[in-house]
């Protein structure tokens, strides 16, 4: 089976997208799960997500619940595990 076979009929997906927010500019706009990163750690307080404000430039961290954990993950972000030392 050819690879142009095995895809035939398949329709195009849009990428997921995500609202956020720029505690600096105040910019309101959406990321693809590209422009996102996702850091879980040991616990809730070391759980983040980041990214560039598109407006302000502004590197930006905001805590992840379990909730947007689930989200983000499910929508494609790329993860890191934090391990932590002891």
């Amino acid at each position: 089976m050819s690879v142009a076979a095995a895809f035939a009929g398949m329709r195009s997906v849009s990428p997921m997208v995500f609202r956020a927010g720029c505690p600096d500019c105040r910019g309101r706009f959406e990321l693809t799960a590209g422009a996102l990163r996702l850091a879980i750690g040991a616990t809730s307080k070391s759980t983040f997500y980041s990214f560039t404000c598109p407006d302000c430039g502004v590197s930006v961290r905001k805590p992840a619940g379990e909730r947007i954990v689930e989200l983000l993950t499910g929508g494609g972000v790329r993860t890191l595990r934090l391990h932590s030392t002891l």
